[in-house]
């Protein structure tokens, strides 16, 4: 299965308020396994960003003044991620966003293009309700280093999101290696029978009469003897 571990920074928390994306990233994995394949770009949004928001990602606009718009990085963005499922910590967060920037080029939403999305976050908390749940505790709590994670940074934040959702699946990976497992020893066990050496054993006189009254005893119940 081709999934996409996906993340990315803004200029504040609100779409629906003029925020727009400033660098997005995507990080491939097929079949739990790393392909070394990604994504990442930082795009100028045309507009300010916000205190709050620079002081959680460290991207200023000064940094983004040369960097390509949106519409210029929308269709490479959406081949790359085309036909994967998309897994997301807050994934409302990022899905408001990407679909916010594409609906102002006239382009589809994205989810017309993949083929579903996971949100860790959501899952995470069905797993440690009552916990905190953001990715640095995920991290503290699967023993994954995070160390380099100083400030938010969309790659970063992709790459670790896809160690903790392996730690967090598994219980689940294993499950269905030991049933292949099983599986496989079972198709390629053979037992090897010579008919001929067989036994043909009659049941006792005493035997046939149990048998009777057993079968009497079930009629009398009511009860289907087979």
């Amino acid at each position: 299965m081709r999934q996409i571990f996906l993340d990315t920074e803004t200029t504040g928390l609100y779409p629906d308020q003029g925020h727009r994306i400033i660098e997005i990233a995507a990080v491939e994995i097929f079949n739990r396994r790393p392909t070394q394949r990604h994504f990442h770009i930082y795009v100028n949004p045309e507009r300010e960003i916000d205190a709050g928001a620079q002081e959680v990602h460290g991207i200023s606009l000064e940094f983004l003044q040369d960097k390509p718009l949106f519409a210029q990085v929308a269709s490479e963005f959406i081949e790359f991620v085309r036909g994967a499922e998309l897994i997301i910590h807050n994934a409302p967060f990022d899905m408001g966003f990407l679909n916010m920037e594409l609906s102002r080029l006239n382009m589809d939403k994205l989810e017309t293009c993949i083929s579903g999305i996971v949100d860790t976050l959501k899952m995470a908390k069905e797993m440690r309700p009552g916990q905190r749940n953001n990715l640095d505790a995920l991290c503290r709590h699967f023993g994954i280093d995070n160390s380099k994670r100083t400030l938010h940074g969309a790659l970063l934040d992709a790459e670790l999101l896809a160690e903790v959702y392996i730690a967090m699946t598994r219980g689940q990976e294993s499950l269905l290696m030991e049933l292949s497992t099983v599986t496989e020893q079972v198709s390629a066990t053979t037992v090897a029978v010579d008919m001929n050496a067989l036994a043909l054993v009659a049941a006792t006189p005493a035997e046939l009469a149990e048998h009777v009254q057993y079968i009497e005893g079930l009629a009398k119940s009511g009860a289907t003897p087979w």
